[in-house]
């Protein structure tokens, strides 16, 4: 379980392709070494990952293919950034929201606009999943819990404070881009409910309508 919050952003020292699977190589700090184990969970850009050895700062991650395709993992190389958020701990604050590193999809990024007057991120999320999305409520992008501002065909808006663009690799973001997007977990299970639950209704009192 993660909070969303970002605790450091760290760099790529290696991206190894082997026979199944990719290595990732991070350089973590001190503070995100400690108590560090070796098959502990980790949020790398929003990802849940394992750890596979420590040696020194230098931690390293497996990713297997059907990971690589459904996150922006398969995109990243060495010297690239990444957020990274160890996993919460009992009787600690949650400062951003419960999330499990479990990416439900990627979404393209249209426009991020850094002003004096505001800054602001805008992307698409596929059509399957923007059911999923409500203005005020939030969603997880590359591992930072994030409150959605406006929805509407399938584009987000979310507007960001300095703090998170200091704390995060959001300000380095390009059009065209890929952002790995956690979406609420209850807000799905409410969503389904409802969409099954109309179906039923609806083909009760219409027995001849189709899907």
């Amino acid at each position: 379980m993660y909070t969303g919050i970002v605790k450091a952003v760290r760099p790529l020292t290696a991206v190894k392709a082997e026979l199944g699977r990719t290595e990732f190589e991070i350089d973590f700090t001190d503070e995100l070494l400690v108590d560090l184990q070796l098959g502990a969970s980790v949020s790398v850009e929003g990802t849940c990952l394992s750890v596979t050895s420590i040696s020194g700062p230098k931690v390293t991650f497996d990713a297997i293919p059907v990971t690589l395709e459904r996150t922006n993992l398969g995109t990243l190389k060495t010297g690239d950034l990444v957020n990274i958020e160890r996993s919460a701990k009992l009787n600690e604050e949650i400062g951003g929201h419960v999330m499990a590193g479990h990416i439900a999809t990627t979404a393209e990024v249209l426009e991020l606009s850094i002003t004096e007057a505001g800054n602001r991120l805008r992307f698409r999320v596929p059509e399957e999943w923007a059911k999923y999305v409500f203005p005020r409520g939030f969603l997880g992008v590359n591992g930072c819990s994030l409150t959605v501002a406006d929805v509407e065909d399938g584009i987000v808006t979310i507007n960001l404070i300095p703090e998170t663009l200091r704390q995060t690799t959001f300000s380095r973001y390009k059009v065209g881009d890929r952002l790995n997007i956690e979406v609420d977990q209850q807000t799905v299970v409410l969503v389904d409910v409802l969409e099954r639950t109309v179906a039923g209704t609806l083909s009760r009192v219409m027995p001849g309508l189709k899907n």
